[in-house]
């Protein structure tokens, strides 16, 4: 938690230290202090913390080593080491930071606080180490995106039994309601004749389909509007996946977690913009109405799509979305999907794979990542993959017959439905965390939302 400025007279001082400026760091300490940390080891190794002892056994000081990183410069996990592994207490910077280190810092800080307990009938309790709100952070910022990526990140982990496409529409439509939007929920034979896609991929389950549209206008904002793919459990489909492969995909909703953080961001700081996200929520199930290899089916933009794979689902159903989103040619589009294990394969868990239409366009998401430790990591969408998309009977395949450039082909198929608007950004993430980490538990993750939220509001105030 941040406390406020006024109870820094009682906090106990936390001391950032890199390794280049510890050996000056100790020199300047009292002598039982310096041996104290000495004779423990400590040299400002990046996430170790300690506590110093005062001459009557109270606690004097802490430290926070920043490794490599100088003390002006701490990153946001810095501050998710801090509140996870010092005790309980109220502690204050001994050294003021600048503005947007401080506020990052104070953001890790939450971020270090987040457990998802839900189902543990005795929770580990969350840390009890408080912060004094850094002196400059933007402490409105801080909290609004600590509970945006709690929001999202509790989405992605709440199992499947517990969310599916009903209680994924409900999230959006409370959000929605939260901060004075509208939201319009498609189902039944109107989703089946207005998005057949996503109709079909999700017509094999018991827990129907939708199609959620959540709008905040706002008169004369330039338009913002967010795709999240909204696959609530992916079984693969008649082309089921190993048990192996579906341990996780209660997960394959995290674009639409992520998109729905992300706008809870926006509202909650009110971007000048005017949003809108649209989820199309379904499951991918085995049943006697599943959709099958070899169908073919006609898109909402009007392209037939003859279906390869039935696992790969995720770019049929963000295709009808992208074609209702580029029809309103809103300044910018961007969808958030776990669509495809070759960007894993290529970037591993913490990059997301990002494609756009501008190359300016991507140059700017990737560095709006970098500047708050949020990583994007841009991917080239190239035509000459075109033709793996062909179809011997319709207007394209959903999959390509050979084993290479997965995420680009994915990314190839999208822009097919993306053709009037001329800033589209599609990132395709993992959501998940497969190791703890200060401020990362194993588990869900709201990837791409920081950088994301940042690139708005350089664009658009």
């Amino acid at each position: 938690m941040l406390h406020r400025a006024a109870d820094a007279k009682d906090a106990i001082p936390l001391w950032l230290i890199g390794e280049a400026q510890l050996p000056a760091f100790l020199k300047g300490l009292e002598p039982h202090a310096a041996a104290w940390l000495a004779g423990h080891g400590f040299q400002a190794e990046r996430a170790r913390v300690m506590t110093v002892p005062g001459a009557r056994g109270q606690v004097a000081f802490a430290v926070a080593g920043l490794g490599a990183a100088s003390e002006a410069a701490p990153s946001l996990w810095d501050g998710a080491a801090c509140a996870e592994r010092l005790p309980a207490g109220h502690y204050a910077l001994a050294k003021d930071l600048p503005k947007t280190a401080g506020t990052q810092f104070a953001l890790g800080w939450l971020l270090g606080c987040y457990r998802y307990t839900r189902f543990r009938s005795q929770p580990k309790p969350s840390p009890a180490a408080g912060l004094v709100t850094p002196a400059g952070c933007d402490a409105d910022y801080a909290q609004s995106a600590a509970a945006a990526i709690g929001f999202a990140r509790d989405l992605v982990n709440t199992p499947a039994n517990e969310l599916g496409p009903a209680e994924l529409a409900a999230a959006a439509a409370e959000l929605a309601r939260e901060f004075g939007g509208e939201c319009t929920i498609t189902e039944g034979e109107p989703l089946r004749a207005g998005y057949p896609l996503v109709h079909a991929v999700g017509q094999g389950s018991a827990r129907a389909p939708r199609l959620v549209d959540c709008r905040w206008p706002r008169a004369n904002a330039p338009r913002v509007t967010l795709v999240g793919k909204g696959v609530c459990f992916d079984s693969g489909g008649l082309d089921l996946k190993p048990s192996a492969g579906m341990l996780l995909m209660k997960k394959d909703m995290g674009g639409a977690a992520c998109a729905l953080g992300l706008a809870r961001l926006l509202l909650s700081m009110k971007a000048p913009v005017q949003l809108r996200v649209l989820i199309p929520a379904v499951e991918n199930s085995v049943g006697e109405s599943a959709y099958r290899p070899g169908d073919v089916w006609t898109s909402r933009k009007g392209l037939t799509v003859e279906i390869g794979n039935t696992d790969a689902e995720g770019r049929l159903v963000l295709a009808d979305a992208l074609a209702e989103a580029d029809s309103e040619h809103p300044d910018l589009l961007i969808d958030l999907a776990t669509l495809t294990g070759a960007a894993r394969t290529a970037l591993g868990p913490d990059l997301p794979a990002l494609f756009a239409t501008q190359p300016a366009l991507a140059d700017a998401a990737r560095a709006a990542g970098e500047a708050v430790c949020d990583p994007l990591w841009p991917m080239p969408l190239w035509g000459g993959y075109d033709e793996e998309l062909s179809s011997r009977v319709a207007d394209l395949n959903n999959v390509s017959p050979g084993p290479f450039a997965g995420a680009i082909i994915a990314a190839l198929f999208l822009r097919r439905f993306v053709t009037a608007t001329r800033d589209w950004l599609h990132v395709d993430l993992y959501a998940w965390n497969p190791k703890d980490r200060p401020g990362r538990p194993q588990g869900a993750e709201a990837q791409g939302l920081r950088a994301l939220y940042a690139l708005i509001r350089e664009k658009f105030g």
